[in-house]
């Protein structure tokens, strides 16, 4: 799960820099056209994400969990583990900037010291708002029933786009 680590800090980056708009990235993820601007939100369009969740995805188990809003905020946790014990864990910052949702993910390795810099962490911006979906730049959750999301991430290996699917069962 080394090569996870690797990756994820890849696209990381990679998203991190780029600016947004709302056209296909990947199947299943959208990024922002220069000319287009990112849609309105608030955090109850997120509501669907508030839960204890569990699931699997790049070759491993993950369990999430996401609170409701609170002081303008909500706060998700994600843990990937296998066989071998944790690959690594997140703390998730869901908020409202400049009038729209902002994600912004902190990631630890297994013994819990950070990838980023203290000062940093990886930016999403809300690039595409559905009835049952959410879409940051290169990151997307669908809304599939209130027990079910998916979630989809892309990571660039190379010159490759890779899309991974992360599929959420409430617990």
């Amino acid at each position: 799960m080394n090569g996870i680590r690797i990756g994820i800090t890849v696209v990381m980056v990679t998203l991190a820099g780029a600016a947004w708009s709302a056209e296909p990235r990947t199947e299943h993820t959208y990024q922002l056209a220069p000319d287009e601007t990112r849609p309105e939100a608030a955090l109850e369009d997120a509501s669907f994400l508030v839960g204890s969740w569990s699931g699997s995805a790049f070759g491993g188990t993950f369990e999430a969990a996401w609170n409701a809003p609170s002081a303008g905020t909500m706060i998700g946790l994600f843990k990937l583990y296998g066989d071998d014990g944790v690959a690594f864990y997140e703390i998730l910052l869901l908020s409202v900037e400049e009038g729209t949702l902002s994600l912004k993910v902190k990631h630890f390795n297994a013994d819990f010291s950070a990838w980023e810099d203290k000062p940093d962490y990886v930016h999403f911006r809300l690039v595409k708002k559905e009835k049952d979906a959410l879409h940051f730049g290169g990151l997307s959750f669908y809304k599939r029933s209130n027990d079910e999301i998916d979630g989809y991430i892309v990571m660039r290996s190379g010159e490759n786009l890779q899309e991974h699917h992360l599929k959420y069962q409430r617990r």
